[in-house]
């Protein structure tokens, strides 16, 4: 057998050089058929062993016979039923070859995504615990989206994963985005919906922000992962990528250390898309459809409610105060992920940093002393005024009249 070098030398004298096949073989001193057999081969000579056979072939008709019958049977029960005593590795080697041409076969197809067509949302919780303040650490909810053609990834840690912080992180990130995609696909969390009777029913908070995009959501079936995959793999990519040996002082200093690795994460080559998500983005963010001029009343927490005499109002699990001069009137209590408001007839009656910590009580020094102001001057009020009483003065000669020693010297 020649060398794949003299393989190509032969065809290169023949068919550059024109040289006869009697010259080649004296050229390079071997035989006329050898020379003849190179110039017919197309492809270059490699050694193959001659097949043996395997200890597997004579069982290989029964084996044939039980897969047809039945196409998912155990290898050790076609192992029991044919008698096998030997390796187990080379009898389920051979079941593994022969077990697909008995199988139906259920070819899975390549989902494709056009320009601003969708985003998968999910929410991902980080392993490691976040100062929340208070002397309280917890591992609150991270809202992640992921654009389908730019596979572009967006992310922000949320105080909770109930419906008004959920609007308001999607708000938050679509703005910073710039437009939104037309669909938005989402699992069955509680805050955005669920399947009842075999339909999906979108909470009715949800339904409002939905509404207010002009957008579509589309809710996953249960247990069914695989449809919003993308997401899932990007949560993945963050546990391994972002999160291990990181520390952080706060939320605010979670979302500032995500926002840093984001950048860079967009800018790496997608092992799917063989690109940049850079290179895709322009070309999504201009087929999405443009977001609202002002921010829709559906987003984040709107409630309306009247004001008790403690002057404070319940958001979540925490406590605002506000101003007292709005006790017993309606208050419009509205926040987002940053900010706690309170108005009273359009005016503000109260302004605060959102708490992440729970069950605490926030109070404004204003608030505070405006109600002690106000509790004093109630009390001057209806206190009662301290008239001095005109006591009688008796007349000192009745004790002696009535000792009977009245005119006694």
């Amino acid at each position: 057998m020649i060398t794949v070098e003299d393989w190509a030398e032969i065809r290169r004298l023949h068919r550059s050089e024109q040289m006869p096949i009697k010259t080649i073989a004296r050229h390079m001193g071997i035989s006329k058929n050898t020379v003849k057999r190179a110039l017919a081969a197309q492809d270059p000579p490699k050694y193959q062993r001659k097949p043996k056979g395997s200890i597997v072939d004579p069982f290989d008709p029964q084996i044939r016979q039980l897969l047809r019958e039945v196409p998912t049977m155990p290898a050790t029960v076609i192992a029991e039923r044919i008698g096998w005593q030997r390796s187990m590795t080379v009898l389920k080697d051979r079941i593994r070859q022969l077990r697909p041409l008995y199988l139906p076969q259920d070819p899975a197809s390549r989902t494709t995504y056009q320009p601003g067509q969708l985003a998968q949302c999910d929410l991902w919780f980080p392993n490691a615990d976040v100062p929340l303040g208070a002397g309280q650490a917890d591992r609150p909810p991270v809202l992640v989206m992921v654009s389908g053609y730019s596979r572009w990834i967006l992310a922000r840690m949320l105080p909770s994963r109930q419906a008004g912080d959920l609007t308001a992180g999607m708000w938050a990130l679509l703005a910073e985005l710039g437009r939104t995609p037309r669909t938005l696909v989402w699992d069955n969390e509680p805050a955005v919906g669920s399947w009842r009777g075999g339909k999906p029913h979108l909470a009715q908070e949800f339904a409002a922000f939905k509404g207010s995009l002009g957008v579509a959501v589309y809710q996953c079936r249960p247990k069914d992962p695989e449809t919003k995959g993308m997401v899932e793999r990007v949560n993945g990519y963050l546990e391994t990528s972002f999160e291990p040996g990181r520390t952080y002082t706060g939320p605010d200093d979670f979302n500032a250390q995500l926002g840093t690795w984001l950048e860079r994460a967009n800018r790496r080559v997608h092992s799917t898309l063989r690109c940049r998500p850079t290179e895709r983005f322009a070309t999504d963010l201009e087929a999405m459809v443009a977001l609202p001029d002002q921010t829709p009343s559906a987003v984040g927490w709107w409630r309306t409610c009247r004001l008790p005499r403690d002057h404070y109002v319940r958001l979540d699990t925490c406590d605002y105060s506000v101003h007292p001069t709005a006790v017993g009137r309606q208050v419009v209590v509205q926040a987002d992920l940053e900010r706690v408001r309170v108005r009273c007839g359009g005016e503000l009656v109260a302004d605060h940093p959102r708490c992440w910590s729970a069950h605490q009580t926030i109070t404004d020094a204003e608030h505070a002393r405006a109600a002690r102001r106000m509790r004093r001057e109630v009390q001057a009020m209806h206190s009662p005024r301290l008239v001095p009483e005109q006591v009688e003065q008796r007349d000192l000669n009745s004790y002696d009249r009535l000792l009977g020693v009245e005119g006694v010297a």
